[in-house]
């Protein structure tokens, strides 16, 4: 079985949530005893889709938005990702701030069929900040932090292999 996790992310945090949840899935299939391939690429590098059998998409979240990056692969591969199970989801509520779903988030669900979303903390180290981002983390009175619920994070990432190993193992026994 062969799984893109695909992603967007500005200053690496979300790229780090793709890797533990392909990490995470990768263990739960090889628990089941299915054989997987599992690639964590950028989503503004992917070319295609195919021979993959899933695909997770992820994005950081700014301003409440998806990243260009993230929107973009799911338009351009809008086709071949309704025939493949994908999973998607988001990273950026930091702090005391609610975690709201991001604006396009929903619309990319619905639009791919996507099996489930998940809204995952963010990360705040303003140290990796462009000047505009640290002004509004100032002004929202954000303090520097990692916001990452990783047991959730490790949950996901088993909950979808162990979803793939179930339909591999399924479609081999026809």
């Amino acid at each position: 079985m062969k799984i893109l996790v695909t992603v967007a992310t500005r200053h690496g945090a979300t790229r780090e949530i793709a890797e533990t949840i392909a990490a995470t899935a990768g263990s739960a299939l090889t628990d089941a005893g299915v054989a997987s391939q599992i690639e964590v690429r950028d989503a503004s590098l992917v070319t295609s889709v195919d021979g993959f059998d899933a695909v997770v998409l992820g994005s950081a979240v700014y301003m409440g938005h998806w990243l260009d990056a993230a929107t973009e692969f799911a338009g351009k591969f809008i086709d071949e990702l309704r025939a493949l199970p994908v999973w998607v989801f988001s990273s950026g509520p930091v702090g005391d701030h609610p975690a709201d779903e991001p604006g396009n988030a929903a619309d990319t669900v619905m639009r791919l069929g996507a099996r489930g979303h998940r809204l995952f903390g963010g990360k705040i180290d303003r140290h990796t900040l462009h000047l505009p981002e640290r002004a509004m983390v100032a002004a929202l009175r954000v303090k520097d932090g990692d916001y990452r619920d990783w047991p959730s994070i490790r949950a996901w990432g088993r909950e979808i292999g162990a979803t793939l190993a179930v339909t591999e193992v399924a479609g081999s026994a026809s």
